[in-house]
């Protein structure tokens, strides 16, 4: 297939790639036709003029990977780019059926699926100069992506050029980038945090784009949250502009599980496992006095997944505060009346609290009110010492002189900071190849993420723009009430 044919295949999928319905039948008889459109995933040859094509700054050949002693490919190994993965897989057909006008067509958006291509797009005539970054905070497994991203270049493609820039976005115009090879990185996935080192902000598009130009980086990997994705975008917009042959990909990075559309981000599973070791401690420390409080602070900006599944996992749990869903503290139905029975009850209770959560509630300063860090987020002044405070206030006046214990358990950063578990750590070396492969593929400005179980490419635009709030009218959040029994906090 030429450039050509490639660029009408792209635009053929991404407009309708579902001009071939798929017919939908349930027991019940109800005949809906869903058509699927595929979002449009960026390629070099969508912004590189085919005069370019000839002066071979970009080219079309075969997979290295047919020609690779140990990676053999097999019959229907190589993904297609038709080959796609549904976004929804949840169809209630009867409701569809009541809704739709005729003729009853739904439309499915879709995603191209992550793998290797049997065509990638490579210039002969200047090597592959691969660049890796991690940007923002700590998040199991960050070691474990750079690794893989190291040994899927160097084994699979046989990619020799290949650098880590330390210190995150500030790093490509500030330092020197790291030479890496599979020896430099045998055991990265072994520890935790980023051996490359990273940061907050530093984030300057003009002075990184001319790094990467300048150091001759024709492939870019970028590890990190949402905004580092949206920095990415930005960084992708302005290689478009200028036209340069340099293919940029996302590898999504946040222990919060805030980034939306995938089905989760790495190191959640093995942020969550860890906070349920802080949730048992403070179990035992609530056990172990006269009406003791075991209060548990868990990571969670803007949303409340660790502290969820953590509740749902330990069991422990008496009442869990989350972002998404507000809370009070005094009156019928707050927080401090439901403490007090079960105190009266069980003689101690454990609360979760997400750091996001309750930051209407405590008292700041102008200058609080304004303030920022690096990378531009609101600082949030710390949800367990307040609440610490005032549980210990309340108790003072309407129980004076009762024994009463409180204590602050905050694993922040033992979250952040171990390896990842082995979950994670599978997840992470699917998703280090899934990016190789779409950048040879000569896609660009996409991130690889599991939908569904399935790796796709979605287009950075989306990425960016995508959040995963905890959804408190879904069946997790029914779950979690039912096994904390909490109140739902809403005022009448």
């Amino acid at each position: 297939m030429g450039d050509d044919e490639h660029k009408q295949q792209q635009e053929s999928t991404s407009s309708d790639i579902g001009a071939a319905a798929l017919p939908c039948r349930s027991l019940m008889s109800f005949n809906i036709t869903a058509h699927y459109q595929t979002a449009k995933l960026p390629h070099l040859t969508d912004y590189l003029p085919s005069s370019h094509h000839h002066d071979l700054i970009i080219t079309k050949t075969s997979n290295p990977l047919d020609r690779n002693d140990f990676y053999r490919p097999f019959h229907g190994f190589y993904i297609s780019d038709t080959d796609v993965i549904l976004r929804k897989i949840l169809y209630d057909v009867a409701a569809a059926a009541a809704a739709a006008a005729p003729p009853d067509v739904d439309v499915v958006l879709a995603y191209h699926r992550a793998g290797p291509r049997s065509q990638i797009y490579l210039d002969p005539n200047n090597v592959v100069r691969a660049a890796i970054v991690t940007c923002g905070g700590l998040c199991p497994g960050m070691n474990t992506v750079i690794r893989e991203l190291v040994v899927g270049l160097w084994e699979l493609y046989g990619v020799r050029h290949i650098f880590g820039v330390p210190a995150g976005y500030r790093g490509f115009y500030s330092m020197d980038p790291i030479p890496l090879d599979i020896n430099a990185v045998h055991d990265w996935h072994k520890r935790g945090g980023t051996v490359l080192q990273t940061s907050r902000g530093g984030f300057h598009l003009q002075n990184i784009v001319n790094s990467i130009q300048r150091r001759g980086f024709n492939q870019v990997y970028i590890i990190g949250g949402d905004g580092t994705m949206r920095g990415a975008l930005k960084i992708f917009n302005e290689i478009c502009h200028r036209k340069l042959n340099i293919a940029v990909t996302g590898l999504p990075k946040t222990v919060d599980n805030d980034i939306g559309i995938i089905d989760r981000s790495f190191g959640f599973r093995t942020a969550v496992e860890i906070a349920q070791q802080a949730i048992s401690a403070a179990h035992v420390e609530a056990e172990s006095a006269v009406n003791g409080i075991g209060l548990v602070k868990l990571m969670g900006r803007s949303t409340g997944h660790i502290a969820l599944h953590a509740t749902l996992s330990s069991r422990d749990v008496d009442c869990c505060l989350i972002p998404e869903n507000g809370f009070y503290l005094y009156g019928k139905g707050g927080l401090f009346e439901f403490l007090e029975q079960r105190l009266k009850k069980n003689g101690h209770a454990v609360v979760v609290v997400a750091e996001g959560a309750g930051q209407d509630l405590i008292p700041r300063t102008d200058a609080q009110k304004q303030e920022q860090d690096e990378s531009g987020n609101p600082v949030f002044l710390d949800v367990g010492s307040w609440l610490k405070s005032e549980l210990n206030n309340w108790w003072s006046r309407e129980h004076p002189g009762e024994l009463f214990t409180v204590k602050l358990i905050d694993p922040t950063y033992m979250v952040r900071a171990v390896p990842a578990n082995a979950t994670d750590n599978l997840y992470c070396t699917l998703l280090a190849h899934s990016a190789i492969h779409g950048i040879m593929a000569g896609y660009t400005g996409f991130v690889s993420g599991p939908i569904n179980g399935n790796y796709a490419y979605i287009p950075l635009t989306e990425v960016a723009e995508a959040k995963n709030a905890v959804n408190t009218k879904d069946h997790k959040w029914a779950w979690v009430r039912s096994v904390t029994n909490q109140p739902d906090f809403e005022k009448n």
